[in-house]
């Protein structure tokens, strides 16, 4: 397998540590908009062979087909923001590669009743090819992260092992982390969180999709290891889109711990039009405000040293169990930024979205995991996956409801 891992940002440069690790794959070639931070990812690595650096604009659909051929890679895997989804997963299908992404395309409000109807959901215009990628006889894997990725595996797993009929399935993310110095610093990209956070979140209930104001239905959740009850809201995700694709479940939701704090600066960036990506001229110069934001609050990746907590992943499923019995669990998989900095040199956040598309890709790789078209990670036996996720040292855990 040679592999073009296209961003070499926080999760990008993540990859490459565990990567390194692992001996599934003949070369990774890192590529980003700037030389310099895609030679710095590489540099993560030692003095393996098996990776190098390339300069590759992920917007430009004919630049990547020819770093796809001119490196002979038959695999695209996407580790920027969702605004190059489209132009990468095109380009992995002209030139025959098989595909990964952690964040889907991009979806695009109701015209006229945004909270109640949906417009473009995520990942809609990635489905809608689904037929283009089997009749290539390639395979398209979408939403493989940890939120989506690891969260719709566990989702997979419990409707297969521990559940006879479910009536509810919600992906709870909260954390504990707290960053020394910032009044103000996400753990994540803000351009994704923002697009995420501030877009109508989406439920679905008794067979159709429907969406609710953002940061609604407010609930506490207590999460495992120590990191405790953190209230969380209803936020545009992936999951929601991908698992009743599936997966029989009477209601699907996901559900982020973002803090009465956070969730006021989201609100008032909003208010001032500072969450726009169309762009404003100031000056001679024109930008868009979310870029101007972005480039304002520190690199994610560079907040590790500051960073202190844990941070947790997890689907609460509800049901009836295999033995006609009321059950109802939570599976989850925790990372402490002291160990995965000490570990891996990278802070808890973005080693965890790391970690999970690698090994779907070892899964690939051994064939363990095998589909042609357009499919999520609920499409696959979860088994393996977690088999070997524990396998890599980063266990998951099952918590049972009282």
């Amino acid at each position: 397998m040679r592999i073009l891992l296209v961003g070499a940002g926080g999760v990008g440069s993540a990859v490459v540590p565990i990567a390194a690790r692992r001996d599934f794959y003949e070369h990774i070639v890192v590529a980003d908009s700037q030389q310099g931070r895609a030679a710095a990812a590489v540099a993560r690595a030692g003095d393996d062979p098996r990776f190098s650096a390339i300069t590759l604009d992920a917007s430009d659909q004919d630049q990547v087909v020819a770093a796809l051929r001119e490196h002979r890679c038959d695999v695209l895997f996407n580790a920027v923001d969702p605004r190059f989804t489209m132009p990468l997963f095109n380009a992995a299908l002209e030139a025959g590669c098989r595909y990964l992404d952690m964040a889907m395309s991009l979806s695009r409000p109701h015209p006229r009743e945004p909270y109640s109807k949906t417009g473009v959901k995520l990942g809609d215009r990635q489905f809608e090819m689904d037929g283009a990628w089997r009749e290539r006889g390639s395979l398209a894997l979408v939403g493989m992260g940890v939120e989506p990725g690891l969260a719709d595996v566990f989702a997979r797993y419990a409707a297969d092992h521990l559940f006879g009929a479910i009536d509810e399935i919600g992906i709870r993310d909260g954390a504990n982390l707290v960053v020394e110095g910032y009044d103000f610093a996400p753990t994540f990209s803000i351009w994704t969180t923002i697009e995420e956070c501030l877009n109508p979140p989406v439920v679905w209930e008794e067979g159709e999709w429907r969406t609710t104001e953002p940061f609604s239905e407010p609930e506490v959740f207590e999460f495992p290891e120590g990191i405790g009850p953190v209230e969380c809201v209803n936020v545009e995700h992936e999951e929601v889109l991908l698992v009743p694709r599936w997966i029989d479940a009477k209601r699907v939701t996901f559900k982020y711990g973002l803090g009465e704090e956070f969730i006021g600066v989201l609100k008032t960036l909003r208010k001032l039009g500072l969450d726009s990506v169309e762009k404003v001229k100031v000056g001679s110069a024109e930008v868009a405000p979310r870029d101007l934001l972005a480039a304002r609050l520190p690199d994610p990746a560079t907040l590790g040293e500051r960073m202190t907590g844990k941070t947790c992943a997890g689907t609460w499923v509800k049901g009836t169990g295999k033995d006609g019995k009321p059950r109802e669990v939570y599976l989850y998989h925790v990372v402490d930024n002291a160990w995965s900095m000490r570990e891996y040199g990278a802070q808890a956040v973005v080693w965890q979205t790391a970690i999970h598309p690698v090994v779907a890709l070892e899964l690939l790789a051994t064939g363990a995991w095998k589909g042609e078209g357009v499919l999520g990670p609920e499409a696959f036996d979860a088994v393996p996956f977690l088999d070997l996720l524990t396998e890599y040292g980063s266990p998951w855990g099952l918590r049972e409801a009282a």
